[in-house]
């Protein structure tokens, strides 16, 4: 049980360039940014901070997991849920916004010898998947996403590949939720070698994953979401609680410390 502190050599605060806005389904849109230093280091589970407008009005930036890295552009998945991502979403090609990145900590998918990598998300929290999903096929291993809905609309899977679906309603793939499916499709999984689990999803599902990677005896890496004013932890704006080694709870801050932590962290609390 290990924390990570994000690296901060390479942060930059830049000005780019909106150079695609795709409809990615009723309420998300993908957003295609001009910004060559922050996708030349960044690596999956890492986040930006965008400011959305350049008005004082919404005043804070929006923290958006790095969904894919194409040479100079990143890709952010954009979920319209308040005015703030309202706005961005409705980005027309050829605006800019500032962009603070790359931030965060990174999913660590070298620490550890694993042949598969089951990759469960929940909602929104598909966005990194794609990313690290590149970057774990380039390496050699195997990738099967696991990925939870409440209906078959608030399935985010495009350009993921080997997919099983689970949604509330049963409208797609399995009935029930994506740790349901997880403990149901798991037992098929004892031919795949090695299995090391990467999560991202509502903190409710990351917690119940971190029971059952403790339950399972899995290793897994857990991307919590959270509300985040500065990114680089001086608002205090994201802090959780997480398990300590020596079994007191202690507070960490999401940016400096996460998002990404090991799933020892989450179990029991």
């Amino acid at each position: 049980m290990s924390l990570v502190m994000a690296e901060t050599t390479s942060i930059v605060d830049i000005r780019a360039t909106v150079t695609k806005n795709s409809r990615y389904s009723q309420d998300t849109s993908i957003i295609t940014l001009d910004c060559p230093a922050i996708a030349a280091a960044a690596k999956p589970g890492n986040f930006v901070n965008v400011k959305v407008s350049d008005a004082t009005q919404p005043l804070l930036r929006r923290p958006f997991s790095i969904h894919n890295v194409r040479g100079n552009l990143i890709d952010i998945m954009v979920q319209a849920v308040g005015a703030g991502t309202s706005l961005l979403c409705n980005s027309p090609e050829g605006s800019s916004v500032m962009v603070l990145g790359p931030l965060g900590n990174c999913f660590d998918i070298t620490s550890r010898e694993f042949d598969t990598a089951i990759l469960v998300s929940g909602g929104i929290g598909t966005a990194p998947m794609l990313f690290l999903e590149k970057t774990l096929a380039a390496k050699g291993k195997k990738v099967i996403n696991l990925i939870g809905g409440r209906t078959k609309e608030y399935l985010l899977a495009k350009n993921l590949s080997n997919c099983r679906f689970a949604t509330d309603d049963g409208s797609s793939g399995f009935r029930g939720n994506v740790v349901e499916l997880l403990q149901n499709e798991l037992p098929g999984f004892s031919t795949e070698g090695t299995l090391k689990l990467f999560a991202c999803g509502p903190t409710p599902m990351l917690k119940s994953l971190a029971g059952f990677c403790r339950q399972h005896h899995l290793s897994g890496d857990l991307s919590l979401e959270s509300v985040m004013g500065c990114g680089i932890g001086i608002c205090y704006g994201c802090s959780v609680e997480v398990n300590a080694p020596d079994g007191t709870v202690r507070t960490i801050l999401l940016c400096r410390e996460g998002p990404v932590i090991d799933a020892e962290l989450l179990a029991g609390l």
